[in-house]
């Protein structure tokens, strides 16, 4: 079964509540490593994304673009512009298309992620938001079933966060801090984690 708008303005719905929960936990985490504004990113971008909800054309391209605009209005901050820059990249490659084949998902992931890290000039395997989207565009490569894909882009982002919890950070603000970044979890990752499992419905 193929992926509509429909199926957009129910995922950017789960977005809106989850970082609306994640909000107070995503600042203290971008506290301890940044501005400690990541909340607040994350909350404004998804609220404007869900006010705009109901009136997003069919067009999946043109959709993910005025979602990508309504985030960039919303923040100024690095992450929002890469969000953004994400959603960007899919806006792009669906211009035209009123539906997408589940197969296509890893690829619009992997998309996302070259664009984004053009974008940042970041590498991957530097405790950022960019190994999140490597590891979900990666494990659902071969994949075509909706509910197969969904746990797999959750189950991904989560244990990316994990895997990287104990390494350095090596990008970003994060990296002045070294060897304190051991054992705490990237800020932009967890939110991706929590983005992933609202998008995929398992949070």
């Amino acid at each position: 079964m193929t992926l509509t708008v429909t199926d957009l303005r129910a995922a950017i719905a789960r977005l809106a509540t989850a970082m609306e929960r994640e909000f107070d936990a995503l600042n203290a985490a971008d506290g301890a490593l940044g501005d400690g504004d990541l909340g607040v990113t994350m909350k404004r971008g998804a609220s404007a994304m869900a006010d705009l909800a109901p009136d997003l054309p069919d067009d999946l391209g043109q959709a993910l673009l005025a979602c990508a605009q309504a985030f960039t209005k919303t923040s100024g901050s690095s992450y929002g512009t890469l969000m953004a820059t994400g959603l960007m990249s899919m806006a792009k490659t669906l211009r035209g298309h009123t539906s997408v084949d589940p197969a296509q998902i890893s690829a619009l992931i992997g998309g996302a992620r070259d664009a984004m890290q053009t974008r940042g000039k970041a590498d991957l395997g530097g405790k950022t938001v960019l190994d999140s989207l490597d590891a979900m565009a990666k494990a659902t490569a071969d994949l075509t079933s909706r509910e197969a894909i969904a746990t797999a882009v959750a189950e991904a982002a989560a244990a990316a966060q994990l895997a990287l919890r104990d390494k350095p950070a090596t990008i970003g603000r994060a990296r002045i801090f070294g060897e304190k970044t051991i054992g705490m979890d990237d800020p932009g990752m967890l939110a991706m984690t929590s983005i992933a499992a609202a998008i995929a419905d398992r949070g």
